[in-house]
Order: C-alpha cells, then structure tokens, then sequence
C-alpha cells in the first residue's frame, strides 16, 4: 500500500527476489521518477507471468466431484460382477439365453440411479440460492460441497481482514499525549503540498475533517493559511515540507518524516507547553514512545515546525535545520468491524483460521490481537525457504500466522 523506492546500486544477497531494490517488476506502476531499465525476462518468465501461469492451470478437483466418481466407480463395479452372474445363473437355470440377456441388461439399467445427477444439482443449486442471500456468487456449483467441508481457512490481511485504508490513530506530543495542535501541523503539510499524496496524508487530511466539528483550532486551515513554498518528498531525507502563510503574515515551515530523519533536523522539542533543547534524554524517550509504537504495529511519523525560515527564492533543504520537534503521528490499517465476529462464528463451527500476509510481524501481531486471533506460533517467509515440504507440512499444523509471504509461498503453505 506503500510506494517503493528502487534505485540502481548493486545490492547485497537477499532472502526473497521482492526484497532487491534494484529491480523494478512487471505489473507495477511508476509514481515518481525516471530510469533507464534493463529487461531481463518478458512473459511467462517473468514473476508476475509465472503467477499467471500457475493460476492458469487445470483447476483442482473438489472434493464434491471425488466424492460422486467414487460412488460411480463403487456402482460400475457392482453392474460388472452382477451382471454377469444374473446372466448365466438365469441362462442356465432356464435354458432361455435370449432372455436371460435382456434380464441381465435390465439388472444393470436398475443399478443406475437415473435420478441422482437431478438430486444432486437441486442440492447444489439451493446452497448456491442460499449464498446469493449472503451476497456471495458462486460461479461453480461443485465448490458449495467444499465450502462446507471446511476445516481450515487461510486468508490474507491486508483487504481481509483490514480495511486495506491507512488510518491515523493517534497524533501525538512529545510527552506522548494526544494534541491537536500536531494534528494541526501535520493537516498543513499534507494538504498544502502539491506532489503525490500518499494514504498518510490522506489519512491526515480525513482525521482532521472529522475532528474539525469538535475543535474549533482546526476550523477552515485550508482557508486561513496559503502555501508559500515547500520541499517534496525524496528518499534520499525521507521527508517533506511545506511553508505556510496565515492572514496576519507568520511564515511557518512544517516538516514531517521518518522519526530518526527528522531527529537529525531537530534541534529543539517541544514539551509541557515549552521549547526545550533536543537533549540525549529527550532523544532517547523519544526514541522509546516511537519503538513501543512500532512494537504495536504502528507506522510512525514525526512532525516539527520553525518560524520565519528564509524567504521565497532563498528557501531550500538548508533551511530544514534546528527546527522544533512538536510529537508524531502513528498509523495503522485498522480490522473490518466484521472480523472478530467472523473469527469467532468460524471457531464455534470448528474451522481453524489461518493468517497467510506478505506485511510484517508486527502488524501482523497487532491485528491478530485486535481481532481476537490468539498467535502461539508466527513463522516468516524466510523460515518457509529452509524448509523442506516434509517439515512444513509438520510446521503447518501448529502454526496460525504467516507473514513476509511472497504470493508463491502463500500458495506453499495452502498445498
């Protein structure tokens, strides 16, 4: 949900082909930027084309369709062994071969069960009617046997069990408390820059609106403030800026970041309502509320202001220099409403659920908690590629998340 940086340094070893950052895939979109590119596979070789090939494939035979070829076979083997005998226990007995024949041929017209094809397509027809009443299409009808033979269901996060939407959750003082006045700052950076606006600005911009009822501080920002000039966002600081104006004339610069970015352009910070110097122990209980936010599976940002910086024409990244650290920002995709209930409507119908997520660990820990889902054992992607198939067969069992998979683990871990 993130854009990612590609650039064209060799790079060290990696433990999955997705991690390289200097290979950029096919089916990906450029946001920013521009490259000269070297193609190294085309089509089918290709990681997106090789995924295509395998869903591409002969679909899987239900257990449906197993289960009818076994009774079929079960009733072919009857006709082959009764027919027979019927036919020369009759022959013999009567002396009549003739009649005997057409006996024979009507013992095996009555071991087939001309009726079972129309039961059974009504069965499945009305499991698909009763979907259709959950909002669920179910293209094929042989799947609905499957469907309920579940016993364990593996399904991704992100989309699934999320709402696949970055949502700000909280926006912080340096203290560690809520403040408006970072969510404030935070909404003039985000709305006032001209570049790509990612789902955290958006996710700004959206929190702000809903609060603007409630505080009359972030009342009509966009309106009383105008944009005099800013710095976009590069990999390379891992930060953005703008430079706003209000009516009475303030120039303000406001920049947010990667927290240990932006500590490197603090040199103040802003606690109990007072600017104070950016000291080691600052630094470090900073560094502390950031990490424990990152252990809860937060994205975090941070966010400083500086008066009067140079004026227009003169502005640049020289300016973004002791500035005043005023709190961040955590993010977080947080989980449908839905899905607690979901979880435990599946575990009182015996079905076992199983997370299989390309994010991290320890999001994935977060939502897992959040929905209910207890995490007694996580393994990741790079775990998965020192097994064999006979261990992770074993591994499977016991373990209920999965995460850093690649779309070809995932499909690993469901064979």
């Amino acid at each position: 949900s993130e854009p990612v940086e590609k650039t064209p340094k060799v790079c060290a070893q990696k433990e999955s082909i997705t991690d390289y950052s200097n290979i950029a895939f096919m089916g990906s979109n450029v946001i920013s930027g521009s490259a000269t590119a070297v193609v190294i596979c085309t089509g089918d070789r290709t990681l997106f084309g090789s995924m295509a090939s395998a869903i591409a494939g002969e679909a899987v035979e239900t257990s449906f369709t197993k289960g009818v070829n076994a009774v079929s076979w079960v009733l072919i083997r009857f006709m082959l062994v009764m027919v027979p005998l019927v036919f020369f226990i009759n022959g013999i007995t009567k002396g009549d071969w003739l009649d005997a024949f057409l006996f024979g041929i009507s013992v095996a017209v009555g071991l087939t069960p001309e009726m079972l094809p129309m039961i059974v397509t009504t069965c499945l027809a009305k499991g698909a009617v009763s979907m259709s009443k959950k909002q669920t299409i179910v293209k094929n009808l042989n799947s609905i046997q499957n469907f309920g033979a579940i016993d364990i269901l593996c399904t991704d996060k992100t989309g699934t069990l999320t709402q696949d939407k970055v949502v700000l959750e909280y926006h912080l003082n340096v203290n560690g408390e809520d403040d408006t006045r970072v969510l404030r700052h935070a909404y003039l950076n985000s709305y006032f820059q001209t570049g790509y606006k990612n789902l955290m600005d958006l996710a700004i911009i959206h929190r702000t609106e809903e609060e603007e009822a409630a505080d009359p501080k972030l009342l009509d920002l966009s309106e009383n403030y105008v944009k005099v000039d800013e710095i976009p966002f590069d990999f390379a600081r891992r930060r953005l800026t703008t430079v706003v104006q209000d009516k009475k004339g303030k120039t303000q610069m406001v920049t947010k970041g990667a927290v240990e970015e932006m500590l490197s352009i603090c040199s103040f910070a802003e606690c109990d309502g007072t600017v104070q110097p950016l000291t080691e122990e600052v630094r470090g209980r900073i560094l502390k509320t950031v990490d424990e936010l990152n252990d809860k599976g937060f994205r975090v940002l941070a966010i400083a202001q500086k008066s009067n910086p140079s004026p227009v024409g003169a502005f640049g990244i020289k300016d973004e220099c002791e500035m005043v650290l005023i709190g961040y920002l955590a993010f977080l995709d947080p989980p449908k409403e839905s899905t607690a209930d979901a979880i435990r409507a599946l575990k009182a119908h015996g079905v076992t659920t199983k997370i299989l997520t390309g994010d991290n660990d320890k999001v994935t820990r977060t939502i897992c908690k959040q929905v209910g889902l207890e995490v007694r054992n996580m393994l990741l992607g790079s775990d998965l590629d020192h097994m064999t198939d006979d261990q992770l067969a074993k591994a499977v069992e016991t373990t209920e998340v999965f995460a850093k998979l690649t779309p070809d683990q995932k499909a690993r871990v469901v064979s």
